[in-house]
């Protein structure tokens, strides 16, 4: 999940008989040992650059992510369910910070990664520009969208960079208790009225194909995952993982009772997994291009936000300033006396 920046282009290599060269030849030797490669380490331009585009999409779908979800935090149905999906949006915030902050280690500001955010130049994952249009969505969310994000962030523990790795250790254990949270509102409602059930199911209809547009496009259509395996950012392939959560999805939908919504759903022994329908990817393309159902209000709703909280960064500022100027002073006095 929040990936899909990976299928970008590197830049160029440098010539085979460069110093730059034997330096990647060090470093690519580093990567197959599975050693972490930190800050103050030398790195390719291009692993430099692929990692900004990535970290970066994956930050601002956090904040993003906020948004689907915040309007429902005061239309909650009970006063246990707003206090677990405030908990839930805060850390969606805070993963935002670690993640911008795993970026400046790459020598961007997150400035820069904001305002490429604000000015359409950066993107964030497709699935954030759908509408939440009833409670069931935000148990939908929880259990496909966020599980979704589990199976494609764990991997990225172990990515070779280690701010990245680091930050993501703790990303997915908070992911987990926003999966659990969500499973359990889809539980308790196809355990109540026949009407909780199917606004459950109407949800589940709705959600399933943009969830497993989340991966990516097809590792065929993916033509630089060979460069981000190579390099240890990318550890398991786009459709490698839509497989694989829908091995894992399709049982917890029978638990619940609902019907994943793809006739073409069926158990290939053969393969030891299910079979599913075609995506369309002339929906995604256009959701990831700014055509989605929610695209402009998405991004009207950040873009407000990020303007109406300038005074409280300001302030914040302002009062980092003079207590680096108090101490300076102090420090002064103690040197003269």
């Amino acid at each position: 999940m929040y990936t899909q920046a990976i299928d970008t282009d590197p830049t160029s290599r440098n010539s085979p008989t460069s110093h730059a060269s034997v330096a990647e030849d060090v470093f690519l030797a580093r990567i197959a040992q599975d050693e972490k490669i930190e800050p103050q380490d030398w790195m390719p331009e291009a692993y430099r650059k692929t990692l900004v585009r990535q970290i970066s999409q994956h930050a601002h779908s956090e904040v993003v992510g906020m948004l689907p979800e915040g309007g429902w935090i005061t239309r909650a149905p009970s006063l246990r369910r707003k206090e677990i999906l405030l908990a839930k949006v805060q850390d969606e915030g805070g993963h935002g910070l670690y993640l911008y902050s795993a970026a400046e280690t790459l020598g961007v500001s997150r400035e820069q990664l904001i305002d490429a955010l604000h000015s359409g130049k950066a993107k964030y994952s497709s699935i954030f520009n759908y509408e939440t249009k009833t409670w069931a969505d935000i148990g939908t969310i929880g259990w496909l969208v966020d599980g979704a994000a589990i199976m494609n962030q764990v991997p990225l523990c172990r990515c070779s960079y280690g701010p990245y790795a680091r930050a993501m250790i703790r990303i997915c254990k908070e992911e987990s208790f926003h999966q659990r949270q969500g499973f359990d509102i889809v539980r308790a409602l196809c355990e109540g009225t026949p009407e909780q059930k199917a606004m459950a199911q109407e949800s589940l209809n709705r959600w399933w194909w943009p969830t497993l547009m989340m991966f990516g496009p097809h590792d065929s259509d993916s033509t630089h995952t060979g460069q981000a395996s190579a390099y240890g950012i990318k550890r398991i392939s786009n459709d490698d993982l839509r497989q694989k959560f829908v091995d894992v999805t399709v049982a917890q939908a029978e638990f619940l009772g609902l019907s994943i919504p793809d006739p073409a759903l069926r158990w290939n022994a053969e393969r030891g997994h299910y079979d599913f329908g075609k995506i369309d990817w002339d929906e995604f393309w256009r959701v990831v291009n700014g055509q989605g159902p929610c695209n402009e209000a998405r991004m009207h709703d950040r873009i407000s936000a990020f303007e109406e909280g300038r005074w409280v960064r300001d302030a914040a500022s302002a009062h980092a300033a003079k207590r680096a100027a108090r101490a300076v002073a102090r420090a002064g006095a103690l040197e003269a006396a």
